[in-house]
């Protein structure tokens, strides 16, 4: 017999595959055991092709956890809603969550019944045994978000097993379902699995809930603040995002969470005090921007990096030494060498705003270019072109009314102390405080950010007109206007 009639032969004699209406409860069984012991999506995928379907396992909060196929997703949370509503679909709650199937022509209905308890069954075990496990992990996180306060951040990689992360994005919520709010997000993230180069830690400390994310230097957020936004909503929290932070920057980023969180109403997340589209790191072109950042940054190593960036985000020495672990006459002295180094005057808000933007800069795999001097303009020619620099920067602050974008600018030059800035002004600190609460409103930002502040000093310097800051501000008489200081 040649080798092709041998395998013809063997073909004849393997049986063929059963249908899935000719599947046995203990076949069925077997085969959804076996799936289960490899992970919940495998359970669902074959649940799904033993009802010759689809399934889709729905959480409440978060919708579709696994989807067999995954175009099923939308459907199954409709039907999880409103199941009377879908009487040709099975619908079983499974704890918190809610398994829904939808089986083929060829299958009975008593036969996908029977794969749905088995699969529920199945789930409910799969979830007992999380929570075997969930105390211990919620420690570890716990012990994680800590050592990362510290500023041990490589300690806190070996304590999650060579997180290979490089970021993080920090959310704060607070309120009195705080401790309801930490078990649901738990069972809906299962924050406990890596998936992919992203970690989400999840800690509870009285009535806040915390939650970082760690991830590599580029990172879309969209689908973690829809899931908090969601928590936020169904527990009535109120809750702060920090734009994403380097790992040795995470309690300035926590602190900026913290912050935000001050102003946010109960049942709401406040995303991150970015500008969103007009956001510097979106406007310019990727590749620019490393290459100047890697000319800006050229002298410097890591450690002056990180002492830069800590003072700049937290603007000062004093605040910036428990960050680092150092003293404050540490941190000046560092920067004094930075400054020569740079042959900068770290003094001058220009200055400081580029460089801010050059740290946040994605890293560049080229070799590093030749020599940059700061600043040679708000928006270097080698970033936007004058003509580009100029429509950003008026797209940006064209809600403002001269009154205000004078004012703001100032604030900005005089790097966010309002005092001084009243006095260049020749106004009242009250009134130059209650006109940058109204530049707060119309631009929708959050000026205690050290980023917002950076990009609209550059825009603010960018179509900045020439002469006195003062002398530009419109006057109208009275005591609140009563002009310069000489």
């Amino acid at each position: 017999m040649t080798e092709s009639s041998a395998g013809r032969a063997q073909d004849r004699a393997r049986p063929a595959p059963a249908s899935p209406a000719e599947d046995t409860p203990y076949r069925v069984a077997r085969r959804l055991t076996h799936a289960a012991g490899r992970s919940g999506a495998e359970l669902i995928a074959e649940a799904a092709t033993l009802a010759d379907g689809w399934a889709v396992l729905v959480n409440p909060v978060t919708g579709a956890v696994h989807s067999h196929p995954h175009t099923a997703g939308p459907a199954a949370v409709r039907a999880a809603a409103h199941p009377r509503a879908h009487p040709h679909l099975t619908v079983q709650q499974v704890a918190d969550t809610v398994l829904v199937l939808g089986h083929g022509e060829a299958t009975p209905a008593p036969h996908a019944v029977l794969i749905a308890q088995i699969t529920a069954d199945l789930l409910l075990v799969r979830a007992r045994q999380a929570d075997e496990t969930r105390g211990a992990e919620q420690r570890l996180h716990s012990a994680a978000l800590h050592l990362l306060l510290s500023g041990r951040h490589r300690l806190a990689a070996d304590v999650l097993g060579g997180s290979p992360a490089t970021h993080a994005t920090v959310y704060r919520l607070t309120g009195s379902n705080a401790p309801t709010a930490h078990q649901a997000l738990w069972r809906a993230a299962r924050p406990g699995a890596s998936l992919g180069d992203t970690r989400m830690l999840v800690s509870l400390d009285a009535k806040e809930l915390a939650v970082v994310d760690l991830h590599g230097a580029r990172y879309d957020q969209s689908a973690t603040v829809a899931l908090l936004a969601r928590i936020a909503e169904r527990y009535q929290l109120a809750g702060g995002a920090a734009d994403p932070a380097p790992l040795d920057m995470l309690p300035t980023a926590w602190a900026e969470a913290g912050a935000v969180r001050q102003s946010a109403p109960a049942g709401r997340l406040v995303p991150p005090a970015g500008l969103g589209a007009h956001g510097l790191l979106r406007v310019l072109p990727s590749d620019r921007l490393a290459a100047w950042s890697a000319a800006v940054l050229k002298t410097l190593d890591r450690e002056q990096r990180r002492t830069l960036e800590a003072w700049l985000r937290s603007g000062s020495a004093q605040a910036a030494a428990p960050a680092l672990d150092v003293s404050e006459g540490t941190v000046r002295s560092r920067l004094r060498g930075v400054s020569a180094l740079l042959a900068a005057d770290l003094d001058n808000p220009t200055v400081q705003a580029q460089l801010l933007l050059a740290l946040r800069a994605p890293a560049t795999p080229q070799p590093t270019p030749s020599y940059v001097r700061l600043p040679a303009s708000p928006l270097p020619p080698d970033l936007l072109g004058s003509g580009q620099a100029e429509r950003w920067a008026s797209a940006l602050l064209a809600p403002l009314d001269t009154r205000l974008r004078t004012a703001l600018g100032c604030w900005l030059r005089q790097r966010g102390r309002t005092a001084p800035a009243a006095a260049e002004l020749g106004l009242h600190r009250t009134t130059l405080t209650a006109w940058l609460t109204k530049c707060e409103e119309i631009l929708g930002l959050d000026l205690s950010s050290a980023t917002v502040r950076a990009e609209l000093h550059l825009a603010a310097e960018t179509i900045a007109p020439p002469g006195d800051a003062a002398t530009a501000l419109p006057r109208r008489g009275g005591r609140t206007y009563r002009g310069p200081r000489r």
